[in-house]
């Protein structure tokens, strides 16, 4: 066997290549591995599956004499029975190949046929079986049918070798069949995320580099005033005036340094009325390249009114519903990539590079990354990230948005951060506080139409209680100070001016000041304005310092141990079997539950996991609630939580302490047996032959 072991490992590669060209239809799938079974370990091969109804369907069979093809099939076909008899519970029980060999020159007499002769064709003679394989097909960890071979010649046997082949084919054959599944549940998957635009109330239009729309959605065609199908290839500045136009290209060129904007505007309809619309724009890209604009519209023309703030506030509950939508649909799309990743990487690292079929997986691998990136996009659209604060310090926070400052207030504005390295850090959320901090970079830019000077100081204070005002924050505070000097503003606008929807300019949406005393106000923290015409504004943000934490309550294990048993609890079966083909040739003894409550069980009636690779989403149990049920059992043990949410949107849900970690889906091998390496260090030593 020896000999033969490399040209068969091509064979089955090939095999490889040929079930993922026919994945999209199961019939073709098991008419490829039959003859393929057939043809690599000679006479006859038959693939006999379970329908979803659970009893089995039509044998697809292929002979090495086509001539013997039906009568064999007729002999062996099961179609319409249940898989209750002593063969099938055999192979659903131990997974394991079904070897049968004949006593002398007689045939077989057990064998897995019809048991009614309505399935046999009487004046069809009964073709002998002297020797016969049966290998389950397992798909995404459950019992799915089996392959079938068969010979005719008596006294024949199928060597150790030719079994082992036969598993390795129904291997393919049950990679196939879960990738073919998993391909289905993407499609739907797409349809619903289809669905989302099509049925949410806002306009959503998607624009190539100049503005001009290569998809709309009914509402929008409501909005401007013509049906959705001609504003496809229609420029979006035919319905702008001149100034409209203007801060269209800039908004443009904006999201293509990858940047999002959101921005009020008036659009021009077909038949010539004017409506006022709020309009979020974000830059769409496809493997790092910039492919566009999302563009998302509200139409606020009869929100400008004394019930305008109202209204407000129930658009943002239907973003906030749909932004739960987006994140659910985003954690199963995750999942179905994960497998999908998984699969290819796999095939990657077992193909030579430079065949077609190693080029094939590194496509697969890399259509991965542009739906994850897809999925982060649709994350940010749904604004479902971010509620996962952190503590900061302001030396680098001040450091990483001074180019947002630049860039937000051009060449013509100088820029002078002061702050000491002992300023104290601050808990709160990066990307709210950045924000915060820009808006008001921007709100002193447009103050100073003629170019001037920002200056941006950081220094800690010890604010009395009733120093400031009241609810005001006390005791230790960062003191950020930010000064412009532009045009001032006169007393009335100052005290105004943090008021939702106020200004002074008719092109702005009057939210800059408001978002970031709400976002400061969030963080029970305080901000004032000082302002005088022709002088200038000055604002100060008073921000409670974080708790000092001794820095060895986040350390890792100095030195990791060397583990070997692995649990994995994961409630989709697919991700479950994927991530222990991942990991076992590194030699770790796996131990798989797809459900919380088994593993529980497990644990409890004496099971020594050494890592816990769990899902944070479950039903019954979350998979940090199982962590702590198993650490009452095991206190020390790691755990390596997978999910198809980002951290920023499990929130306090996920705590990670010194000895655990989260690895975001998808993921590929590399990046699981590294995460795995960092957690607990190198991998087991592989017996030794």
């Amino acid at each position: 066997m020896g000999v033969m072991a490399y040209p068969l490992r091509y064979a089955l590669a090939d095999l490889a290549l040929a079930l993922s060209r026919v994945s999209e239809d199961t019939g073709k799938v098991c008419s490829t591995a039959a003859r393929a079974a057939a043809d690599m370990i000679g006479d006859g091969a038959g693939v006999q599956l379970l329908r979803d109804d659970g009893r089995y369907d039509a044998i697809t069979y292929h002979h090495a004499d086509d001539s013997l093809a039906e009568p064999y099939a007729h002999l062996l076909d099961r179609a319409g029975e249940l898989p209750d008899d002593e063969f099938s519970t055999s192979l659903a029980a131990s997974r394991r190949p079904v070897v049968l060999a004949a006593d002398g020159a007689e045939p077989l007499t057990e064998l897995p046929q019809p048991r009614h002769s309505a399935y046999v064709d009487p004046g069809t003679p009964t073709p002998p079986v002297h020797a016969a394989v049966l290998c389950p097909v397992i798909v995404d960890n459950t019992y799915a049918g089996y392959l079938a071979l068969t010979r005719a010649t008596p006294g024949t046997i199928y060597s150790p070798a030719e079994v082992e082949l036969a598993r390795d084919i129904a291997g393919e054959l049950s990679l196939a069949l879960s990738s073919a599944r998993a391909m289905e549940r993407l499609r739907a998957s797409e349809e619903r995320y289809r669905r989302v635009l099509e049925t949410i109330p806002e306009g959503v239009l998607q624009l190539d580099e100049t503005g001009v729309a290569t998809y709309a959605n009914e509402p929008i065609g409501v909005v401007l005033g013509l049906p959705r199908a001609q504003l496809v290839g229609v420029s979006l500045r035919g319905f702008l005036d001149e100034h409209g136009q203007a801060d269209l290209t800039r908004r443009l060129a904006e999201c293509k340094a990858g940047r999002s904007t959101v921005g009020a505007t008036s659009l021009l309809r077909a038949d010539g009325s004017r409506r006022s619309v709020r309009m979020s724009m974000m830059p769409l890209e496809d493997g790092g390249r910039h492919r566009g604009v999302l563009c998302m519209v509200t139409d606020t023309t009869d929100h400008i009114d004394a019930k305008g703030l109202k209204r407000q506030l129930d658009h943002l509950r239907r973003l906030d519903s749909m932004g739960q939508l987006i994140g659910g649909i985003s954690h199963d799309f995750n999942n179905l990539m994960t497998v999908v990743a998984g699969s290819a990487d796999m095939i990657a690292t077992t193909t030579a590079e430079g065949t077609p079929q190693h080029q094939m997986a590194q496509d697969i691998l890399q259509a991965v990354a542009t739906g994850r990136t897809l999925t982060h996009q649709l994350l940010a659209f749904g604004r479902t990230e971010g509620n996962r604060p952190e503590i900061i310090p302001i030396p680098d926070l001040l450091t990483d948005v001074q180019s947002l400052f630049s860039r937000t207030l051009g060449e013509r504005i100088g820029l002078d951060l002061a702050f000491g390295p002992d300023v104290w850090p601050v808990r709160a959320e990066r990307g709210p506080l950045e924000q915060a901090l820009v808006n008001l970079a921007a709100n002193a830019r447009d103050a100073m139409l003629h170019g001037g000077m920002l200056r941006v100081a950081a220094t800690n204070e010890m604010v009395e209680p009733g120093q400031l005002t009241e609810g005001a924050p006390a005791g230790r505070c960062v003191h950020l100070v930010i000064q412009d000097t532009g045009v001032g503003m006169s007393d009335e606008t100052r005290r105004r001016a943090l008021e939702p929807f106020f200004t002074t300019r008719p092109t702005a949406a009057g939210l800059g000041l408001a978002t970031a005393a709400g976002i400061v106000q969030g963080l029970g923290g305080h901000i004032t304005l000082e302002s005088q015409p022709r002088m200038g504004t000055t604002v100060h943000l008073y921000l409670p310092a974080a708790e000092e934490r001794p820095a060895s309550a986040v350390d890792r294990r100095v030195t990791p141990a060397v583990i070997g048993r692995v649990l994995i609890v994961e409630d989709q079966p697919e991700v479950a079997q994927l991530v222990q083909r991942l990991i076992e040739p590194a030699g770790y003894e796996i131990t798989v539950a797809t459900d919380a409550l088994t593993a529980v069980s497990q644990v409890a009636a004496g099971a020594h996991p050494d890592l816990l690779i769990t899902d944070v989403v479950m039903p019954t149990m979350t998979g940090p609630e199982l962590a702590s049920a198993l650490r009452t059992h095991r206190p020390d043990l790691p755990v390596l939580f997978m999910s198809g949410y980002t951290a920023a949107s499990l929130g306090p849900q996920l705590h990670l302490d010194a000895n655990s970690m989260l690895l975001e889906k998808p993921f590929t091998r590399s990046t699981l047996l590294g995460a795995i390496r960092a957690l607990c260090g190198p991998q087991p030593p592989k017996p030794t032959p």
